[in-house]
């Protein structure tokens, strides 16, 4: 059976807790939400790959097969999770493609990544339970939310701008200046 590497085209988001650069007691694991597009390709993956684990069931007629290793969140929302051990551990890169080694690196829900996965069919050892998991090949970091905010990478003044939109109050142009005077008596103690 061949390998079909997918690919999202868009940075998804991260949902949740993540292990991504640094392991957890549990290793390291990583967990987003795609859409219905990206689940309708899994499905028809899906499909192929169950078809190789089948073929090597013991006894079909008392085969158990697993759900679907992604799960509904919302209406056309699905939430999808990767973990893997140092022996598998995926190459991480930035969006020029340079390795990030630093596992300090603020890698946590709300950053946003691009992922490159395969789905593998196994075959439990009783030979008769069988489904798909997702593998996680590459990840690429495009914008990191930390603790303090969010590293949205070259954002120009203009993208700045589109963000925030315009409020009233301070422009550079025409600084509105409020002199503030101090009214409380000298003599006031608490």
């Amino acid at each position: 059976m061949a390998k079909n590497t997918i690919v999202t085209e868009n940075a998804v988001v991260l949902e949740g807790y993540q292990a991504v650069l640094k392991p957890s007691k549990y290793g390291y694991s990583l967990a987003t939400t795609v859409g219905q597009e990206m689940v309708d390709r899994l499905e028809e993956d899906r499909v192929d790959a169950l078809k190789w684990a089948e073929s090597k069931l013991k006894n079909p007629k008392r085969a158990t097969l697993k759900p679907e290793p992604w799960e509904e969140v919302s209406e056309g929302v699905y939430k999808i999770k990767f973990s893997w051990n140092e022996d598998n551990k995926p190459p991480i890169v930035d969006t020029e493609g340079v390795p990030i080694t630093d596992d300090r690196t603020p890698l946590y829900s709300g950053s946003q990544v691009k992922l490159a996965f395969y789905q593998k069919p196994y075959l439990l050892k009783d030979g008769v339970t069988y489904g798909t998991s997702l593998k996680i090949q590459a990840i690429q970091v495009v914008a990191l939310n930390g603790a303090a905010g969010v590293d949205t990478g070259d954002m120009t003044t203009e993208d700045a701008a589109a963000l925030f939109g315009s409020t009233p109050g301070f422009k550079q142009a025409a600084p509105n200046v409020s002199v503030m005077t101090d009214d409380t008596d000298d003599d006031d103690e608490f």
